[in-house]
């Protein structure tokens, strides 16, 4: 698994002080993506909707509105 490139602007672009231990967005090269964002899982695994589940394995993570949406036109499309 290698990290590619960034999706959307760095830490530091989004007014990041130290540019360190902020949410972040990577494009691998199987072509998914990694976050870096708080693990909120337990405080929003009970608030999913019915349809919507994860395995033990997986995390809740949660970023900024800023960071995703500074990050939508480095997002392809396909």
């Amino acid at each position: 698994m290698k990290i590619v490139r960034r999706i959307g602007a760095s830490p530091r672009e989004r007014g990041s002080l130290t540019g360190q231990t902020c949410p972040d967005i990577f494009e691998l090269q199987d072509g998914s993506f990694a976050v870096i964002g708080a693990d909120r899982t337990e405080t929003l695994d009970a608030e999913l909707p019915p349809d919507a589940a994860r395995a033990d394995y997986e995390r809740i993570v949660v970023i900024s509105r800023e960071t995703l949406v500074r990050a939508k036109g480095d997002i392809p499309d396909a």
